[in-house]
């Protein structure tokens, strides 16, 4: 079983916010590409936090740390995947949070309730 923590530009936070469906995120539409600017500046920082370029899937690129698992860096959406353990789920959890600080980005964590409000 696994943990994920996902982080979206904030015009789709403000999205999801505003239309309140259940399945919002099922639906690509309703998530906001990044620019390439933005997947740069998240790929730069992943491998700032010793994250390794692993592979690619259609879906975009895989990264793996030694520790704390995996991240999925889509179009339009970053995807930690841990273990349930709580030190992993910690330290992805302040990882996600520290990419917001640009104010560019919102940190999604649906088991912990939704967006993350500073």
């Amino acid at each position: 079983m696994s943990y994920t923590i996902s982080l979206f530009t904030i015009n789709t936070k403000q999205k999801e916010q505003e239309l309140d469906q259940p399945d919002f995120f099922e639906k690509e539409e309703n998530l906001e590409k990044f620019t390439p600017d933005q997947q740069a500046q998240l790929e730069d920082r992943l491998l700032k936090y010793k994250y390794k370029h692993i592979g690619n899937t259609g879906d975009g690129k895989i990264f793996e740390h030694t520790d704390f698992g995996q991240a999925l860096l889509t179009e339009s959406g970053l995807y930690f995947s841990t273990s349930n353990d709580f030190d992993c789920i910690f330290e992805v959890g302040m990882t996600a949070s520290e990419f917001t600080d640009t104010g560019e980005f919102a940190k999604y964590d649906v088991q912990a309730g939704g967006w993350e409000e500073i």
